[in-house]
């Protein structure tokens, strides 16, 4: 026997290297030193600061793999990956810097992990991190023809005196909305169910759903908030605190950049909840205690500011082409989240 009969294909997994040389390579920065297929990578630190602190994150994708694998479209989970760590490192204002990715698989399809890291290249390039190196893993066995799993590591930089670390935020700091895509990447084994209870097929067009296709809709990637929110504090925005809404929606995301003795007030009312969740809830049979307590419902970013600034934020960003609403305030209390008007 040989590793090729095994189920591992090395001369596949080198040409596979070849093959996504020159995307790797379309997200260097000029920090980055030499080139892609060495055991490490090499990042020069950034000059201009004189207290940096390395910041990073990690994160994946979850069961949302799972649609992208039964749509047969793999790009946008690629984004998605990115997305979920950069937005992490930059809730405490700092810089994704560099991008590593971890992708295993029961047998290398070069043509659909193509796609995959086709996805993660854009999602550098839109946060302007380096996709600096990674592993493609060849596990024959473990996982089921046409399935894989990914993972993402992200390190940035921050000024340590500039780091968003809780303590900035005041009572009445105004609480400013960012537009989500969409879904993003949680809460995906709910809307899987979901589907599965609705009897359509991922390719079906939804009417409630501006017509398009089902699994087009619930694989738009995760926005990458990234270079909007540093220009904005460039721009001498004032900013005390940032939340990345993932899992656990804005009651388990948004107290968590809070300091002690503040819980925050928000009225879900003021902005447009996408139709997908609509559509979710009205299918599935979803309260919306459960749709806010799973799902980002519209919102994927959050930035609290001083409340005299509240109406600058919301039209500095619409004028970067990001959707923004003042949509509640900090408050004193224990670190919970009250959503005005919401109940089961």
């Amino acid at each position: 026997m040989d590793y090729r009969e095994a189920g591992v294909d090395v001369e596949a997994g080198r040409a596979f290297v070849q093959r996504i040389r020159g995307l790797v390579e379309s997200t260097y920065r000029p920090e980055v030193l030499g080139g892609l297929g060495g055991f490490s990578g090499f990042f020069q630190m950034p000059t201009g600061y004189r207290e940096p602190v390395l910041v990073s994150g990690t994160d994946g994708v979850g069961t949302k793999l799972k649609l992208a694998q039964q749509f047969d479209s793999h790009e946008t989970v690629g984004v998605d990956l990115v997305a979920m760590c950069v937005n992490d490192v930059l809730t405490c204002g700092a810089e994704p810097l560099f991008f590593l990715d971890y992708l295993a698989t029961g047998k290398l399809n070069s043509d659909q992990l193509t796609q995959v890291i086709t996805g993660i290249t854009e999602g550098c390039r839109i946060a302007g991190c380096a996709l600096l190196g990674g592993e493609t893993a060849e596990m024959p066995g473990f996982y089921q023809p046409g399935e894989y799993d990914l993972a993402g590591f992200c390190v940035g930089i921050a000024e340590r005196s500039e780091i968003l670390d809780g303590s900035k935020v005041a009572i009445g700091d105004a609480v400013i909305g960012l537009a989500s895509a969409g879904i993003h990447s949680n809460g995906y084994s709910l809307v899987r169910r979901v589907v599965e209870r609705s009897g359509l097929a991922l390719t079906d067009e939804v009417e409630m759903l501006g017509g398009k296709p089902l699994g087009v809709e619930l694989l738009t990637p995760t926005r990458i908030y990234v270079k909007p929110v540093l220009a904005a504090r460039q721009a001498g925005l004032e900013i005390h605190g940032m939340a990345h809404i993932t899992g656990g929606g804005l009651p388990e995301n948004l107290p968590r950049c809070l300091s002690e003795g503040q819980s925050v007030q928000i009225d879900p009312h003021i902005w447009s909840i996408p139709p997908v969740f609509e559509w979710l809830a009205t299918t599935g049979f979803i309260n919306p205690v459960e749709m806010f307590n799973t799902f980002n419902m519209g919102i994927g970013f959050v930035l609290l500011v001083p409340p005299d600034q509240a109406n600058r934020t919301v039209q500095w960003f619409g004028e970067q082409g990001v959707t923004a609403w003042a949509i509640g305030e900090v408050v004193a209390g224990s670190g919970k989240l009250v959503l005005s008007g919401i109940s089961d």
